[in-house]
């Protein structure tokens, strides 16, 4: 338990931000999870429209700090070649 006010504000300002990180987390996870869905059941007229928005949602992750730009790379890359795998078959 905090014994100082400003202690009991710094809990306060935590649980705001741990809300709002874990928002942002969960909107990134559900972004990446339907572009792959979309990549396991053949979808391919959708990969056009969730590419750009996966993408989009996965740079907004990174400048809110949910994740470390290197990650959002690697992500980036890893879906944008799949996707262009199964739009040329």
């Amino acid at each position: 338990m905090p014994n100082h006010k400003s202690a009991e504000k710094r809990v306060r300002q935590n649980e705001k931000r741990r809300d709002i990180n874990r928002s942002n987390r969960s909107r990134l996870r559900t972004s990446i999870k339907k572009l792959r869905g979309a990549l396991a059941g053949g979808q391919a007229e959708q990969l056009g429209t969730l590419l750009p928005e996966t993408i989009s949602t996965i740079d907004k992750a990174v400048q809110k700090g949910v994740l470390h730009r290197n990650a959002a790379a690697r992500y980036k890359s890893r879906l944008t070649t799949r996707v262009n795998q199964a739009t040329t078959k």
